[in-house]
């Protein structure tokens, strides 16, 4: 059964990779937000297609750190006691998020590529009013030094 499941999910991305970069921008997006979605699979199957490697990187950077923003907004806009109630976060853990998201500041957006810490780590930043233009800065930066690891191992670097 496992290996059916790789053949379908190998499917899936040799699907989605023959939609194009809008396809990409897409699962990007996605893959920021809660939905739970690899990213990187999708732009390694892409990465043995014809896009040039600079079109690939700008086009996964883009819809990851969009759709981290979008995490960001969510702790931005919605009053703090009500996400936490929500979340069920419990006051403790809550304090800590609080006290670690001050001490690093905006610099945590950096690790918001991060598997499982990342989304929490977006919407934290937003929750406990994080400055928004070095939060996107820094998102961008860190999530496109991951697509390019990546792209790097893949095609070397620079590629076509």
């Amino acid at each position: 059964m496992p290996i059916f499941a790789a053949a379908r999910t190998m499917e899936l991305f040799s699907g989605l990779s023959q939609a194009g970069l809008p396809a990409l921008f897409l699962a990007c997006f996605l893959a920021a937000t809660v939905f739970p979605f690899s990213s990187e699979a999708l732009l390694a199957a892409m990465a043995l297609g014809p896009w040039s490697t600079m079109a690939l990187l700008a086009t996964a950077t883009a819809g990851n750190t969009l759709g981290g923003l979008g995490n960001y907004a969510i702790g931005r806009w919605l009053p703090q006691g009500r996400l936490m109630r929500w979340l069920r976060v419990d006051p403790r853990k809550g304090e800590r998020w609080k006290d670690q998201v001050q001490r690093f500041g905006a610099w945590a957006a950096l690790f918001c590529w991060l598997p499982v810490l990342g989304d929490p780590l977006a919407l934290a930043l937003g929750l406990f009013r994080v400055r928004f233009w070095p939060v996107l800065a820094l998102m961008f930066i860190g999530k496109a030094a991951r697509y390019a690891v990546v792209l790097a191992a893949l095609r070397g670097w620079p590629g076509a």
